[in-house]
């Protein structure tokens, strides 16, 4: 639970940096892709190695493709906008489809569900804060 309480931190700390234009957003951005590994790396135990690291790889596409979802918004091209949050809305059905095979107990329906709500609310969080919202 500590490590998705950090990807939820850490990934703040990248808006307000992104955002921002600060100097550190690009240690920030390192700190938060460290933190996929370290997701990873604590399924291993439970699901495997092979599965660990494709987890890893999945949630990294969410944070790289989450760079460009701060990066078009702050262009302010809704169509640069609409394209990376349709690549993040297909991550998040990947990340449920694994997610959901790994653990039957996680049904696939609720796992997209949770993850499109998670787009759509760190996406609104983008938004209020160029807007000064």
């Amino acid at each position: 639970r500590k490590l998705w309480e950090d990807h939820i931190t850490y990934t703040r700390n990248y808006i307000i940096s992104a955002l921002a234009g600060l100097q550190d957003t690009d240690e920030v951005a390192k700190r938060l892709l460290q933190n996929q590994d370290e997701i990873g790396d604590a399924v291993k135990p439970y699901y495997g190695d092979a599965a660990g690291k494709k987890l890893a790889a999945l949630l990294k596409d969410h944070i790289n493709i989450a760079t460009k979802v701060v990066e078009a918004a702050k262009s302010g091209s809704k169509d640069k906008l609409s394209a990376a949050q349709d690549k993040w809305s297909a991550n998040a059905d990947d990340i449920a489809v694994f997610l959901g095979k790994a653990n039957p107990n996680w049904p696939e329906k609720d796992l997209r569900h949770m993850l499109h709500k998670h787009l759509e609310l760190t996406t609104g969080e983008v938004v209020g804060r160029l807007n000064k919202d």
